[in-house]
């Protein structure tokens, strides 16, 4: 039987995920701004509905390595069977969040292993789990897989196994720039593109190749150079980048998951200190308002 325990971590999860999908403007990613599709090709709505799917499979995640109570092999492939489980339920309610369902179960089975942990020996536990192959999945290789053999991108299993590094860099852009004085969708929006200036993103490399993941990379760069999106230079630089985007049909789909983990430790990490209020990823779990596609103010 599930405790409360594993279904709190479990809503806190899905919650990061909702407020990851609830925060706008995201260049190139899916937000409240696409509510029929027509910028990044999902539906809006249809992805805050199936992202609510991933609770059963997140809470059955976190009950298994209570149970288990070390990060093993057996941890692992127990993991991986509830994964692919999940994800054919998230299918049939419209799917999506399959990279948020292996990053988010992760860091999910590492905080129930070590409860009240610091991001940094979560992140560690998450690692260690990602370092047992998963003996039962199919031998099929993903495109993900496929695309970091050709690359040579550590992709979402190199990210893991290398303990979220890019998840460890956003925690830290997100503190940085709340202490600057920016609202939360601000250092959210920081967060993000700290993630998008260095991560070899599988996606963007399969749609648009090394120079395009350079590209954006670049982009990303530029915005939090120019004093990230608080400021009124940063601001413009997301709009550029957000345009370029859009008109190229590139999607950093690699990003948004990552986000969502970083929303997740964060709130674990409020939660720990006594200190969940408006920055915490809960609060920021309703839909956002809709704007018309060109309203860039964050």
């Amino acid at each position: 039987m599930n405790s409360r325990e594993d279904e709190l971590l479990a809503q806190a999860a899905v919650d990061a995920l909702v407020g990851q999908l609830a925060l706008t403007p995201k260049p190139g990613l899916p937000d409240p701004r696409d509510l029929t599709a027509r910028a990044t090709r999902r539906d809006h709505s249809a992805l805050r509905w199936s992202a609510r799917a991933l609770l059963p499979g997140l809470t059955a995640m976190a009950a298994a390595a209570r149970r288990t109570g070390e990060p093993s092999a057996r941890l692992r492939a127990e993991l991986g069977a509830i994964g692919r489980s999940t994800e054919h339920s998230v299918g049939l309610t419209g799917g999506g969040h399959r990279g948020a369902l292996w990053t988010l179960g992760l860091l999910v089975a590492a905080a129930a292993l070590k409860p009240g942990a610091r991001p940094a020996d979560t992140t560690a536990l998450a690692k260690q789990i990602a370092a047992h192959p998963d003996r039962r999945a199919p031998r099929r290789p993903s495109r993900g897989s496929t695309v970091s053999a050709r690359y040579g991108a550590a992709g979402a299993r190199g990210e893991a196994r290398a303990g979220f590094p890019h998840v460890r860099r956003a925690l830290t852009a997100l503190a940085t720039s709340r202490a600057r004085g920016a609202t939360e969708p601000q250092a959210r929006l920081d967060a993000l593109l700290t993630v998008m200036s260095t991560l070899q993103d599988t996606e963007l490399l399969h749609t648009a190749g090394p120079m395009g993941l350079r590209h954006v990379q670049a982009g990303a760069r530029g915005v939090l150079e120019a004093g990230g999106t608080a400021t009124e230079p940063g601001t413009e630089a997301l709009r550029a980048l957000d345009t370029d985007l859009q008109t190229r049909a590139w999607i950093p789909r690699g990003s948004a998951p990552l986000l969502a983990g970083t929303l997740f430790l964060d709130t674990l990490g409020l939660q720990g200190r006594g200190a969940v209020s408006d920055c915490g990823s809960a609060a920021w779990a309703r839909p956002a308002p809709t704007h018309p596609r060109t309203n860039l103010n964050p």
